[in-house]
């Protein structure tokens, strides 16, 4: 029994400590958090398509298992330009997206984002660009020290190891981290396309 604990928990979380100061206030440096690997896991339909009848109507060939990387989730993934590094970063715009940043302000879709997370905001603009399909636009918390897509693009989905799922060191500091985005409240917004927002 403890040793299928044990596969369990090596394949579905992952501790890693934090380094450098590019999301805070949300992390810190020198703080743990434990990743959820699996929540993004996709099931690849072709191969059961040839056992199961009724999933030949799926056009798709692969879903995920619970959702795909949604707008404000808290990911760790493999740097596009070097994958042996792994950064963390905040989901900001998802595949399809429009986003554009004027005077350090983030619109998606046409719509500004709120963002309640960010202490100090970074003046800069970037003009308007579409994600492209299976790759993710993150940034920083902490947006005038971050390394993010602003400086080597979107970050492909097969790079993403996991969503940051539990801040556990200090004890003091033990905290949920999930997404901070209100579905509502951009839907009105009109930032977010049905059935794109992953929500």
């Amino acid at each position: 029994m403890a040793l299928v604990v044990f596969i369990v928990l090596q394949n579905t979380l992952q501790t890693y400590r934090v380094e450098g100061g590019s999301m805070e206030p949300t992390l810190h440096g020198g703080e743990r958090v434990m990743v959820n690997k699996v929540v993004y896991s996709e099931l690849n339909l072709q191969a059961l398509k040839r056992w199961v009848p009724f999933l030949s109507r799926i056009e798709r060939d692969k879903v995920y298992l619970l959702h795909p990387p949604q707008r404000g989730d808290v990911i760790v993934f493999r740097l596009p330009r070097d994958p042996r590094r792994e950064f963390v970063k905040r989901v900001i715009a998802i595949p399809g997206d429009v986003i554009e940043v004027r005077e350090g302000k983030v619109y998606v879709n046409e719509a500004k984002l709120e963002e309640p997370y960010i202490k100090e905001y970074a003046v800069f603009d970037m003009e308007r660009t579409q994600v492209p399909l299976t790759s993710y636009f993150v940034l920083g918390d902490n947006r005038p020290s971050s390394n993010d897509s602003r400086n080597w693009g979107p970050v492909p989905e097969k790079n993403i190891r996991g969503k940051v799922w539990l801040r556990y060191w200090p004890i003091s500091d033990l905290k949920w981290v999930g997404s901070t985005f209100l579905p509502w409240a951009m839907l009105e917004s009109g930032c977010c396309h049905p059935g794109k927002s992953g929500y």
